[in-house]
């Protein structure tokens, strides 16, 4: 494999496996803490007297927060490290649930989600971090690995959460035991081993500078805040470099004893302003605009499952919540199923993501005009994995084609993307129920397929720059 498509840690040393290790259980534990949240907050707004409308205005405050935050802290990540970007979001966030658990009126209420929509951005920032740690070849692998743990934290929190309910001042009890869970998170990355893999680096970037194009020193300094700041980054326009119109953040760290506290903000802000620049101007909206169809697509299936079920099969919210929880069970287990599924492909991700779109749609098709419980339970099995695998497949084309460089951008922006889709699926799920309880993932086989047809053609052109780097790399 060239050298160019290799992590700085690809040769494994004992630092970063514990570092992977650290950051499956942040992503358990911060999904965990935040389910025990997320069914309460409606009965707790309702219980402080707000109106439908004016609950339903303070629940969109947090996706429009997150929304415009995703690629700004993202971006922010690649600048000053993944360390402290990844312990200010936590430690803010836990400040957030914190100010939660002591609202007793609309207004803290208000105040408490602005902390967490501005910076509850952690699990991003992992990802870039696991990015950062592996090889591309590795990288779905341990993408999988993640989304599974986190996923089962997701399942798992609502039952602690229901418990602690239960009790007088449930509410307030779960806020602050995730404020904990989120302090514990910062602890645990703040001891992680940040500076044992230098060993490893100190060999093998001083064979690799005039490849990488990269001095030791501050690389060193980079992977010490926790991230990846190579200069090999692949988001760029034609004539423009990793680094244009942006001074180096880690110029910015080994000068800082003599630039003040606002010049070091307004470099970061540069820089920052830089890389979303980048980002924005690059060709990458194929992969945005297939990320938004099926984030609507996969929204507009799940939108009224309840209700259409209800409806359709006069089935009762018991049963009902049976099999959305072995749905999302199958979803979580599924993320180990993609490392064997991508080696299987022979790591063609396009290929991969093709056949679980075409899935995909497909199993969105055949719930909409299902006949029978029975068919919905086996179109439930197989969208649970098709979406999983089609999940990882887009967020590693992402950081494929943009490069390690931009990974906390990059992954920004996708929760950016799938935030818009957050703010258009309950619109256009209410407009289609409009017609029929089906009306919902009929649209969403039309933006399936939409982005079946999208992929048809740029797949191509994929293909063909995919073979232009590698004639460069040879």
């Amino acid at each position: 494999m060239d050298a160019r498509e290799r992590g700085p840690f690809f040769q494994k040393p004992r630092g970063r496996t514990r570092i992977i290790r650290c950051v499956y259980v942040v992503g358990f534990m911060d999904l965990f803490g935040v389910s025990m949240i997320i069914p309460l907050l409606s009965h707790h707004v309702k219980a402080l007297g707000a109106s439908p409308t004016v609950a339903g205005i303070v629940g969109a405050t947090y996706g429009i927060l997150q929304l415009f935050s995703s690629t700004i802290v993202g971006s922010w990540s690649d600048v000053v490290g993944r360390r402290y970007s990844l312990l200010t979001c936590l430690l803010l966030s836990a400040v957030g649930y914190g100010l939660l658990g002591m609202s007793s009126s609309i207004a803290l209420f208000v105040l408490a989600r602005i902390p967490v929509g501005l910076f509850k951005h952690s699990l991003s920032i992992c990802r870039a971090l696991l990015s950062d740690l592996v090889s591309e070849s590795e990288r779905p692998l341990v993408m999988g690995h993640f989304n599974a743990a986190s996923s089962v934290g997701f399942i798992l929190g609502p039952v602690v959460g229901g418990y602690l309910t239960e009790h007088e001042g449930g509410f307030y009890t779960s806020s602050f035991t995730c404020a904990i869970i989120f302090l514990t998170n910062a602890g645990l990355v703040w001891m992680l081993p940040w500076s044992e893999p230098l060993i490893h680096l100190n060999g093998n970037h001083a064979r690799n500078n005039a490849s990488k194009g990269c001095h030791y020193h501050e690389c060193s300094e980079s992977v010490c805040n926790g991230s990846h700041a190579s200069s090999h980054g692949r988001v760029s326009p034609a004539g423009t470099g990793p680094d244009a119109g942006a001074p180096d953040t880690r110029r910015v760290v080994l000068g800082g004893r003599k630039a003040s506290l606002l010049q070091r903000a307004w470099r970061q802000l540069s820089s920052v302003a830089s890389k979303i620049h980048t980002v924005a101007s690059s060709d990458m909206w194929d992969l945005f605009l297939m990320r938004l169809l099926m984030a609507l697509a996969i929204m507009l299936y799940h939108s009224n499952f309840s209700l259409a079920m209800e409806e359709r099969f006069s089935l009762k919210p018991k049963v009902t919540g049976y099999l959305i929880s072995y749905s999302s069970t199958l979803g979580a287990l599924a993320g180990f199923l993609v490392g064997p599924v991508t080696q299987l492909y022979g790591n063609n991700m396009p290929a991969l993501l093709l056949h679980s779109t075409i899935l995909t749609c497909s199993l969105i098709l055949l719930y909409a005009a299902a006949p029978s419980v029975s068919q919905v339970l086996l179109t439930s099995t197989f969208f649970a994995i098709s979406t999983t695998i089609g999940r990882t497949c887009i967020t590693d084309l992402e950081l494929h084609r943009g490069g390690v460089q931009a990974s906390g951008t990059l992954i920004g922006a996708g929760q950016s993307v799938t935030a818009v889709g957050r703010v258009l699926a309950p619109l256009l799920s209410g407009l289609a129920q409009e017609f029929s309880p089906c009306g919902p993932p009929s649209l969403g086989v039309i933006l399936a397929l939409a982005a079946v047809g999208l992929m048809l053609i740029r797949i191509p052109k994929w293909d063909r720059k995919g073979l232009r780097k590698e004639s460069r790399t040879d």
